[in-house]
């Protein structure tokens, strides 16, 4: 299995969590400050919903 490579840039992120939702296998969470984490790279099935749905381009899935 490839590599995913999620990116995420937090001084983009308003923490609004619809990429949390979205994201089919639970990749993502938001942390305490209420941004962006990635908590489990290994699972993710590169489907790109975190980067296609998120209003802030805050998320980036490098194929």
């Amino acid at each position: 299995m490839r590599s995913v490579n999620l990116k995420t840039n937090v001084a983009y992120c308003k923490g609004c969590g619809i990429c949390v939702d979205f994201c089919p296998k639970q990749v993502l969470k938001l942390d305490d400050l209420g941004k962006i984490t990635i908590a489990q790279e290994e699972e993710c099935v590169r489907c790109g919903q975190c980067e296609l749905r998120c209003p802030d381009y805050a998320i980036f899935v490098n194929q």
